[in-house]
C-alpha cells in the first residue's frame, strides 16, 4: 500500500508509528483547493514509482481540522515528509513532478546508508569510500579491526571521523592501551561486564592530564552506544558529572 487516507483517529498509528520503519509523506489538501488537484497526482505517482518505500498519506484539512492545527499548517496544499516520528522536510503549494520526485528520493537511504547497514566488513568499507568520515561505518569498522588487533588501521580509519563519541571513544582506548592504563577495565569491556568496566573506568577519573581525558572519553562513548534512556546510563552519567566536578 503506497497510499492511505489518514484521519485524526489513525494520525499517530499510520504516520508517526509507521515513519519509524519507512518513511511517510503527508500530504496537507482541501477538495476546494485548485493547487491541491494538481499536485495529488504528482504526489501519488512518485509514491507508486517507489514501491513501498515511502508511503504518502492524505489529509482532508476540513475533515481534521485539529491535525492541520497541530502542525501548524496555514496554505495548502502543505506536504510534510516523517521519519522517525518527526518531520524531517517539507514543501508547500503546487511544485513540478521532477522536485516532487527529488523530494521523496531524498527520504530513501543512499547507497553509503545501505552499504553501512550490512555491516560486514567490505561493505563498511565501500561505505566509507563513498562516504569518508561517515561516523557509523568507521566505528563499525574500527571496533573489528581492534577486534583482531590491527589497532594502526583501526586509528586511520577513525581520523577522518568527527562529532561521534562512539569514534572518539575508540581512540580514547586506543591511546589507553598504549599507556597500559586501566587494563582491568578495558578486559571488562571486552567480556561484557559493561558496568563493572564503567565502575572501575570511574574509579580511574582520579588520574590527572591526558589519561584523565582518554578515560572521560571512553566513557561517554560507552555510555553514547548504551542510548539516553539505558538506566545504566543514567546512574552512571551522575556518577561521571560526580566524579568531573
Amino acid at each position: 500500500m503506497t497510499v492511505i487516507d489518514v484521519s485524526e483517529a489513525t494520525f499517530e498509528a499510520e504516520v508517526i508509528d509507521r515513519s519509524h520503519s519507512t518513511p511517510v509523506v503527508v500530504d496537507f489538501w482541501a477538495q476546494w483547493c485548485g493547487p491541491c488537484r494538481q499536485l495529488s497526482p504528482l504526489l501519488e505517482r512518485a509514491a507508486a514509482a517507489r514501491e513501498g518505500k515511502v508511503v504518502l498519506a492524505k489529509v482532508e484539512t476540513d475533515a481534521n481540522p485539529m491535525l492541520a492545527q497541530a502542525f501548524g499548517v496555514r496554505g495548502i496544499p502543505d506536504v510534510r515528509a516523517f521519519s522517525a516520528g518527526r518531520v524531517v522536510a517539507q514543501i508547500v503549494g503546487a511544485r513540478p513532478q521532477a522536485e516532487v520526485d527529488s523530494f521523496f528520493d531524498s527520504l530513501l537511504p543512499s547507497e553509503a546508508d545501505l552499504l553501512a547497514a550490512e555491516g560486514d566488513e567490505e561493505s563498511l568499507r565501500k561505505a566509507l569510500e563513498l562516504q569518508p568520515g561517515r561516523a557509523d561505518a568507521a566505528v563499525k569498522l574500527a571496533q573489528m579491526l581492534l577486534a583482531r588487533g590491527d589497532r594502526e588501521q583501526a586509528r586511520t580509519v577513525l581520523e577522518p571521523v568527527h562529532g561521534s563519541f562512539q569514534a572518539d571513544a575508540l581512540e580514547a582506548r586506543l591511546s589507553l592501551e598504549e599507556s597500559g592504563s586501566v587494563a582491568d577495565a578495558l578486559a571488562k569491556l571486552d567480556s561484557g561486564d559493561l558496568e563493572q568496566a564503567l565502575d572501575l573506568l570511574l574509579a580511574a577519573l582520579s588520574e590527572d592530564g591526558q589519561q584523565r581525558e582518554d578515560i572521560r572519553r571512553l566513557i561517554i562513548g560507552e555510555l553514547d552506544a548504551l542510548g539516553a534512556e539505558h538506566p545504566l546510563a543514567r546512574t552512571t552519567r551522575r556518577k561521571l558529572a560526580a566524579a568531573l566536578y
